[in-house]
């Protein structure tokens, strides 16, 4: 029997959103860099990025910016504090994947979307008006006081809702920062949309799709 969710939550920037924080830092460093350097220094951001969000909440502005200094010195590159702040304000330009839209207005018709961003509360509406699907509820890192992968982000967002594990979707591209963690919480729906960003991981118990087209499938529409 296909599990019916109260909620379908959502991961935002990456699973939904075209997060390219990679093509933003080529456009500041490839010329730097040769394609293997710059690959490396891509490598060393996403992972300064997610440990700069397992601390005590700060501003996503501040996560970037503290994040692409370590890369730069870990890289021997000078760091130029304009360059994070640029790459801070594309964030809220970047618009869905492709798939997005449509997949989300299939499943939209009969089940409440949720957003659980790593996100400011004044920059996740530009990102969400862009998907072209209804959100019923958005909640910020800001508003929860904690990032993902951190427990308090998804606990702030049940209380919220007035549910718990056993009433939601989670549908995420990352285990780091989503899908791990909901395991651990008890969630025990979960979507892997796989794009990529990380090698498959069957332990943590998904049902895999290669974008959101598939979702609707998943809860029997």
């Amino acid at each position: 029997m296909t599990f019916r969710p109260k909620f379908i939550t959502f991961d935002c920037h990456g699973t939904m959103i075209l997060f390219d924080m990679a093509g933003a830092a080529r456009d500041h460093y490839g010329s730097q860099l040769s394609p293997e350097k710059m690959q490396v220094f891509i490598n060393n951001f996403t992972a300064y990025r997610l440990d700069e969000v397992l601390g005590a909440w700060k501003p996503y502005a501040e996560v970037v910016h503290n994040a692409l200094e370590r890369t730069c010195k870990r890289n021997g590159i000078a760091f130029d504090p304009a360059v994070a702040e640029d790459i801070s304000n594309r964030v809220p330009t970047w618009g869905p994947h492709p798939d997005v839209p449509e997949g989300l207005a299939k499943v939209a018709k009969e089940f409440p979307l949720v957003a659980l961003t790593n996100s400011m509360n004044a920059q996740i509406p530009h990102n969400i008006a862009k998907l072209g699907a209804p959100i019923a509820h958005v909640f910020t890192a800001e508003s929860a006081g904690a990032y993902k992968p951190q427990m308090q982000a998804f606990e702030y967002m049940f209380d919220e809702l007035g549910c718990g594990p056993e009433d939601v979707l989670h549908v995420s591209s990352s285990f780091r920062y989503d899908l791990m963690t909901a395991h651990d919480l008890g969630i025990k729906n979960k979507v892997w949309v796989n794009r990529g960003h990380e090698p498959a991981n069957p332990y943590y118990g998904y049902t895999e799709i290669s974008d959101i087209s598939g979702l609707a499938a998943v809860v029997g529409l």
